[in-house]
């Protein structure tokens, strides 16, 4: 099972409705994809269907159809970021506290639900939909589709892996600060960003309630196209709802930063990756570099303005009364909005004004916007190590479009080395929602990128097996420095017979020192699994005449391990005949 082998929400429900297949056939083949990939990844649900619940839906899908409906997604399955509400799932907004039963679906579920998709779950995110990378939540970490040590991106994590791992046929997110847009571009997804208001948001838990969207997650543009049909449209219950209108544009002119503005974060990839975009976009149109000052400061007030109170009111009761059930970087984040005063909340709306006014006039220079979605990506070591100011970082090209009432959709736009992937984004006026998606399937049209890697179904991340020969070892002084990067044990080994052990003189704490020789022997080692960065930190702290190489195993196969300088033997002991360090330390 690959992402590429899937068939789209179109071709499902064309399938469906043609007598090809049936929802229930659909149904099944999604519980055996749920199944395997749940070997993988499963903290991407936090709670799922029964499959008994998802095949009777199937039947009553088959049986609509046979009635004579004509369902636009009829048996397509589907995934919810479990902050919108669909009737028979808690809805949890990654929180446990603060968990409740709905009444009813948002109005979002149940148009989907009536154009015959299939709900299969609902999906994990940032806490409270805070953070776009996928690191915040105590259902567990969901991990990018292509590269498991690298972040899904968030806030809507689990849908885009539900999607980009084939479970689903497209899945819904949310976007307040590019939660809609930042994962999809690190699994290779689409993501469409709706103008504020085009899709109800009624049945959604808030993050900041004026400019949070619905979002969804597709393999293609055209499914994100089918999607909107269904969505797009008024709804009186959602008071921020509003009338639909769709405004033409020709993107002859499209408006990219200033090569001064841009921010990589040491990602040259990235840079080259977007280098290539533009080149692509500019055999159509006009390339214009422009001063993004104005959407800068716009995107700062988010967080460091008045905006981040906006996230207190969601959740005020839950911060006062039980503040220990929310994340330590969601809470420090949310607590931040309790010391914003209502002067500040005034003077940044005026603030906003005129920074809306600035980038209302860039649609005078150009037609649309050509942004990278993010400038870099990280491990989840990394993110951990500093939650805060890495996801800043993603947030880069994504917080201001909101906050300015711009739509937008994220597209694919290459792979970096690291398997994980890069896009950009095409952003336009509000309500230019179908203009950009014709815009970005034009621009896919003439794009030849290489497929995706393949999935990542065994689980195995971007790693590196290290050989410890003495004072690492289980038990042993130094072990700690494996177990406080979260090394993994793989086995206990014996090296190849071409090395020599000897205990180093004056060494504290005790260590050997293993030499390849000719007339050497075969030395027990443990071998053990770190990821990259893990196994960075680890090497900078060998100190000589340590260092790390490569050790050969008795069966031939080669692994990182400690070696020694020709100095490490001055004085030494040779204890090969021991055939180990721990044979050695128990001997003394």
């Amino acid at each position: 099972m690959t992402r590429l082998d899937r068939q789209s929400p179109a071709a499902i429900a064309t399938a469906i409705r043609g007598g090809k297949t049936s929802a229930l056939k659909v149904a099944q083949e999604t519980l055996a994809r749920l199944d395997a990939y749940d070997k993988v990844q499963p903290q991407i649900w936090i709670s799922r269907a029964a499959p008994t619940e998802l095949l009777a839906a199937a039947r009553a899908v088959d049986a609509r159809i046979a009635a004579g409906e004509q369902l636009p997604l009829a048996g397509v399955p589907f995934a919810v970021k479990d902050n919108i509400d669909v009737a028979g799932f808690e809805t949890t907004a990654g929180c446990p506290a603060f968990a409740y039963s709905p009444a009813a679906s948002a109005t979002v579920a149940e148009q989907l639900l009536a154009a015959g998709a299939i709900c299969v779950g609902k999906t994990n995110l940032d806490q409270f939909a805070t953070g776009l990378v996928g690191t915040r939540s105590p259902y567990g970490i969901p991990r990018n589709a292509y590269n498991l040590a690298y972040v899904s991106g968030g806030s809507s994590s689990g849908s885009a892996v539900a999607v980009a791992a084939g479970l689903v046929g497209f899945a819904l997110g949310t976007d307040t600060a590019g939660s809609g847009r930042v994962p999809a571009a690190f699994n290779h997804l689409v993501g469409f960003k709706p103008t504020k208001g085009r899709w109800s948001t009624q049945g959604l838990v808030p993050a900041c309630r004026t400019i949070d969207c619905i979002t969804v997650f597709t393999d293609n543009l055209s499914d994100a196209r089918l999607v909107d049909d269904v969505l797009a449209g008024f709804d009186p219950a959602d008071p921020y709802s509003k009338p639909l209108a769709n405004v033409s544009l020709q993107p002859t002119r499209i408006g990219v930063p200033r090569r001064d503005q841009r921010a990589w974060f040491g990602d040259s990839q990235s840079e080259y990756l977007y280098d290539q975009a533009i080149a692509r976009l500019a055999a159509d149109a006009e390339i214009i570099e422009l001063d993004i000052s104005p959407l800068n400061e716009a995107a700062s007030l988010l967080y460091n303005g008045p905006w981040v109170a906006e996230r207190t009111a969601a959740i005020e009761n839950l911060l006062a009364n039980k503040p220990d059930a929310i994340d330590e970087t969601v809470r420090q984040i949310t607590e931040a909005g309790l010391r914003k005063t209502a002067v500040e909340v005034f003077n940044g709306i005026y603030r906003l004004a005129d920074l809306k006014r600035q980038a209302d006039a860039l649609w005078n220079e150009v037609d649309m916007l050509a942004f990278p979605t993010t400038g870099t990506t990280y491990r989840v070591a990394e993110l951990l190590a500093a939650p805060i100011a890495l996801n800043s970082n993603l947030g880069f090209y994504t917080n201001f479009v909101n906050l300015l009432d711009m739509a937008a959709v994220a597209v694919p736009a290459g792979t970096r080395s690291n398997g994980t992937g890069f896009g950009i984004t095409l952003i336009g006026a509000a309500d230019s929602d179908h203009a950009l998606l014709d815009a970005a399937e034009t621009y896919r049209g003439t794009v030849e990128l290489p497929a995706p890697p393949e999935l990542d179904l065994e689980g195995k991340m971007e790693s590196v097996k290290l050989a410890v020969v003495g004072a690492h070892l289980k038990d042993m002084p130094l072990h700690w420095q494996l177990t406080s990067r979260d090394a993994e044990f793989v086995g206990s080994f014996e090296t190849a017979p071409t090395y020599r052990l000897y205990a180093i003189a004056d060494s504290v704490p005790p260590k050997p020192a293993l030499v390849h020789s000719g007339d050497g022997a075969s030395i027990k080692v443990e071998v053990y699994q770190l990821d990259v960065s893990a196994f960075g930190s680890f090497v900078a702290e060998v100190p000589a005449p340590l260092a790390i190489g490569n050790v050969t195993l008795a069966d031939g196969t080669t692994v990182k391990g400690f070696v020694a300088e020709s100095r490490a033997t001055d004085g030494a002991e040779d204890i090969t005949d021991l055939g180990g360090w721990r044979a050695y330390i128990e001997a003394k």
